[in-house]
């Protein structure tokens, strides 16, 4: 084999690699909504059937007649169209993502990012989908993690600070500077090389925890908040 032979396949790996990411990351999205057209449904029929033995009673008492039944019937389109209405999977904030419990972070943090995705370049979408998808593999890990130890503070700080403010430094940027370089520096390779190392951390992380190593657990603080005094600075 060449090594353009080799190159390619290579390529063809980090591809492959990059469309299975993308798709646990979309089947999560749609359960995700279908769990939330199900709950609807679920309140729709509830809302239904409350409003027929609502009905039912009062007609023991006070004939319904015609009009008491179109009201009756009224009643429940609307209520069928008011639940329907509702919004599905609620958008998260980042200033959300502070106060959320750890155990809950990572999933939020997702849900998060998945709506950040449009707003984003190619490369940094791929990144996107790898942090997902090591999220959804640390999740479980922080279940058992106590809160007050200094490495959940580090996590926390690393998915609730260190990652929104990258993403929202960059967005603030209107479009057509983020390509241009600003002060030796070029706004979207900021963005993709930071999910870069946020993406690195996490996977460090998640291998420290399975290990049970708690005490090499504390994440690279020093190093992340000055690789992030240049996110917060994209925005200015």
């Amino acid at each position: 084999m060449t090594d353009v032979d080799r190159q390619i396949a290579r390529s063809a790996e980090v591809l492959d690699r990059s469309r299975d990411r993308y798709r646990s990351l979309s089947s999560r999205a749609r359960q995700r909504r279908n769990a939330a057209v199900i709950r609807k449904v679920k309140y729709a029929l509830g809302a239904v059937l409350a409003i027929l033995i609502a009905s039912a009673v009062a007609g023991f008492f006070l004939p319904l007649g015609t009009t008491g039944v179109m009201v009756a019937l009224g009643l429940m389109i609307a209520a069928v169209l008011l639940v329907m209405a509702l919004p599905g999977e609620r958008a998260i904030a980042p200033q959300q993502l502070v106060e959320t419990e750890l155990a809950a972070l990572p999933l939020k943090t997702e849900i998060w990012l998945e709506s950040q995705r449009k707003a984003l370049p190619a490369p940094a979408i791929t990144l996107v989908d790898s942090i997902g998808v090591r999220l959804e593999t640390l999740a479980p890990q922080l279940e058992r993690l106590d809160p007050a130890e200094p490495a959940a503070q580090d996590i926390r700080r690393l998915l609730a600070d260190h990652l929104p403010e990258l993403v929202t430094g960059y967005q603030s940027i209107p479009a057509p500077l983020r390509r241009e370089e600003r002060n030796g520096r070029v706004p979207e390779k900021q963005l993709i090389d930071g999910l870069g190392v946020i993406d690195a951390e996490i996977d460090r992380v998640t291998q420290q925890l399975a290990s049970g190593d708690l005490d090499k657990l504390a994440t690279q603080n020093r190093f992340l908040e000055l690789k992030y005094q240049e996110a917060r600075e994209l925005g200015q």
